[in-house]
């Protein structure tokens, strides 16, 4: 496929939708190389990715649970928390996304928080290249203070993006988008 038709052709699957196999080790190590070619200005890398196993993704479902337990006490039912449970397991390849900003530094907030959207943009895209599909999403555990401590975060560390990635169990129906009319505009001064 060329390039751009991969980029124009590049669905996010809803995580339920994704089954296995997930990329192999060394897919996966190309996923993540593709994903890091993003604009960084400074070169300071202002992001981390986290690979969670399938055995980190078992006590992360803990580690949920357990969180959404103590954020809902008596309103989290049992079916709520065998959800919350099975979460992190949605797909067989899970990447958590953390923006380590750097300020003060010569390189504005807003830029090296960009560089971290690019980077996971990079990383659908490359799954996209290498026949799998992915979904990124931050959901309510990415805010949640006990879990970016329980993944070794600073509470202070914004969880960016927790990018599910495995084969599709139907090819996605591509839905509706922008017309470049309506969103590009000319100025000529």
């Amino acid at each position: 496929m060329e390039a751009i038709e991969l980029l124009r052709t590049r669905r996010s699957v809803v995580v339920r939708n994704l089954s296995g196999p997930g990329p192999s080790k060394d897919e996966l190590n190309s996923i993540i190389e593709a994903g890091l070619r993003v604009p960084d200005h400074g070169k300071i890398g202002p992001w981390r990715i986290q690979i969670i196993t399938e055995k980190g993704q078992k006590k992360l479902g803990d580690i949920f649970s357990k969180a959404f337990k103590k954020e809902h006490g008596d309103r989290a039912t049992d079916p709520m928390i065998e959800f919350e449970k099975n979460r992190p397991s949605r797909a067989p390849c899970l990447l958590v996304i953390t923006s380590n900003i750097i300020v003060p530094h010569k390189i504005p907030e807003m830029e090296q928080k960009l560089s971290g959207g690019a980077l996971c943009m990079n990383i659908l895209n490359a799954a996209h290249a290498l026949g799998y599909s992915a979904q990124w999403l931050t959901e309510w555990v990415s805010y949640n203070v006990d879990i970016k401590v329980a993944l070794g975060h600073d509470p202070s560390v914004d969880i960016i993006g927790m990018i599910y990635i495995g084969t599709p169990l139907e090819q996605p129906q591509q839905r509706e988008r922008p017309s470049i009319d309506t969103v590009v505009s000319e100025w000529s001064g």
